[in-house]
């Protein structure tokens, strides 16, 4: 393999690791984890409203913090996965 080539290599590892970089960022940001509160909030409250359900934005609270908490509660679950179910052979 040529020096040019090899230098190619490496620069797309180091684009494709800065990716990755930014990626884990998101996942782990406090930005995203709000997003999806909100978001969750309001499709739940629009889907309860749309129903004529009785207080749907108080009735939209329970499910949008169940699924944050579900969605911090994943890593420790993940971690759990990797460390006992998940070996590579």
């Amino acid at each position: 393999m040529k020096i040019e080539e090899l230098a190619q290599e490496i620069d797309l590892i180091k684009k494709r690791n800065q990716r990755v970089e930014i990626d884990k960022a998101w996942e782990t940001s406090i930005v995203r984890k709000i997003l999806l509160l909100v978001f969750t909030y309001l499709s739940i409250g629009l889907y309860l409203n749309a129903m004529n359900i009785k207080d749907p934005w108080l009735n939209a609270v329970v499910p949008s913090i169940g699924f944050l908490l579900s969605t911090l509660t994943l890593p420790y679950f993940k971690d759990l996965w990797r460390r006992y179910i998940y070996k590579k052979k």
